[in-house]
């Protein structure tokens, strides 16, 4: 009997971590999703005939979709069940990115992005809930966490690195077309692994809190977008910005008086969740805008190629490794507030470090350090985080407590992208009397700056708050 009992305990574990690498690799795939077209933008215009503005959105397309649908579909994973939405998510993802593959025109690869984001917001909200039901204890929850997070950050540094070998080597539509094998791998493999898992209770979908919270994210995330492309005061961004916060006051009115609502306000105000998410928020603002001035610099300023610097970011992945292996060590010997406050602090330092590079310096001694304080200090928070927004959340709301957290992540990215790019050009545009290599560095320096002040803020927002917001006793994990 005890025999038996260790091999079955030994298949269980087995499978779970099947589950965990089939997870895990989707999740980079999606990930990888978020910025591989962006070294083969200039290849998609000439092959497809795209206009400036429609090139855009090629980017655009991905991230309205994704950032707009997760609420919805976090709680549809949760009403719906967990590996059923993943799995069609999964499906939906791989044939866009096969409609993307084979474009001929430019509406087919832009209507081909936006199903991908639709995909991704399908897929990563369910995805993390299975992974943290499939592991419940603590420890091993941290650890999961790390490998997936370590994962999803290796999928955001090589993106640049395979859209440019992708795009040099063969052409801009294997970026896509790569996608195939992952996708049809998880279809199949999944569901010998992962058992399905829904909400316990039978419970109804909250059709005007979605219509409402979907109305919102999206008129968000295209405000911010259009902010970023234009200005703060350009209509096209104001406009859907004030729609959103109109939304959002209706979103919680109905979502006060529903008998189930889409987000429970309860949820929302949980404290130590609402730290959590909140100093997600800030990092995910200074880290995206970081990524995205970072690049810029490296071919406008510094003269890198394209492939050189999507290849410059290959240290920047092995740090965040790093960090993710001693993450769980840290936060087990000092505690989730002092290991999160310490490794903001880390990657506050680090984006100082990277805010000092000047056009005249060397990849080694200016660009290298910086970036990899950044990245280490980077790979220490984003376990802890995770586990520390998903506190406290039950069984029953698993894909919904994922699909907030991925909210604040993309609302915090584009947020960061669309002020701090702002930030960067307006002090780079003050000075360019002084030459243009010098005016784009004052405003890519300025600009980190900034962005490590709001992770040394979110430091100081977890120091101050976190620790007397601990779960009360008995709260479920999870």
């Amino acid at each position: 009997m005890t025999s038996v009992s260790t091999t079955a305990g030994a298949d269980a574990v087995g499978r779970r971590g099947a589950a965990l690498v089939v997870l895990c690799f989707v999740q980079f795939m999606l990930v990888l999703d978020d910025n591989v077209v962006s070294v083969a933008l200039p290849s998609m215009r000439d092959d497809l005939g795209f206009g400036a503005a429609g090139l855009a959105w090629v980017v655009n397309a991905y991230f309205l979709a994704f950032g707009g649908l997760l609420l919805l579909f976090g709680r549809m994973a949760d009403l719906l069940g967990r590996r059923r939405v993943f799995l069609t998510g999964v499906a939906l993802f791989g044939a866009a990115s096969l409609v993307c593959g084979l474009a001929q025109e430019p509406w087919q690869l832009v209507a081909g992005r936006f199903v991908q984001g639709a995909g991704s917001a399908m897929a990563s909200p369910a995805a993390l809930a299975l992974i943290a039901l499939l592991f419940p204890g603590s420890a091993e929850r941290a650890r999961a966490f790390g490998i997936w997070g370590g994962i999803a950050a290796l999928g955001g540094t090589m993106g640049l690195v395979i859209s440019g070998a992708l795009t040099g080597l063969a052409s801009w539509r294997w970026i896509f077309l790569i996608n195939l094998p992952v996708a049809l791998a998880a279809v199949v493999l999944l569901p010998r692994l992962v058992p399905e898992s829904r909400a316990g209770r039978a419970a109804r979908l909250d059709v005007p809190g979605a219509v409402l919270g979907t109305g919102a994210l999206v008129a968000l995330v295209y405000g911010l977008l259009r902010a970023g492309e234009s200005s703060w005061g350009d209509a096209t961004a104001a406009g859907p910005l004030v729609l959103a916060v109109v939304l959002a006051v209706a979103f919680v009115a109905v979502e006060a008086r529903a008998a189930e609502p889409l987000v429970p306000l309860s949820f929302l105000s949980f404290r130590f969740r609402a730290v959590a998410n909140g100093a997600t928020l800030l990092f995910s603002a200074a880290m995206y805008a970081m990524a995205f001035l970072l690049m810029v610099h490296l071919q406008t300023v510094l003269g890198y190629r394209p492939l050189a610097a999507g290849l410059a970011y290959l240290p920047y992945g092995a740090g965040i490794l790093a960090g993710m292996w001693l993450s769980s060590r840290a936060v087990a010997r000092l505690g989730m507030r002092p290991a999160l406050v310490m490794s903001f602090l880390i990657t506050a330092a680090g984006l100082l470090l990277l805010s000092g590079v000047a056009p005249d310096d060397g990849y080694a001694s200016g660009v290298l350090p910086g970036m990899l304080v950044t990245s280490i200090g980077c790979g220490l928070s984003l376990p802890a985080l995770t586990v520390a927004a998903l506190t406290g959340t039950t069984e029953e709301k698993a894909g919904l407590g994922s699909a907030v957290l991925s909210s604040v992540q993309q609302i915090g990215g584009a947020v960061g992208v669309a002020v701090l790019v702002a930030l960067a050009t307006r002090r780079r545009d003050g000075l360019t009397v002084e030459g243009s290599q010098y005016a784009a560095t004052e405003g890519f320096s300025f600009a980190l700056v900034v962005a490590a002040v709001l992770v040394a803020l979110g430091a100081a927002v977890i120091a101050a708050l976190l620790g007397r917001a601990r779960p009360p006793e008995g709260t479920p994990d999870v």
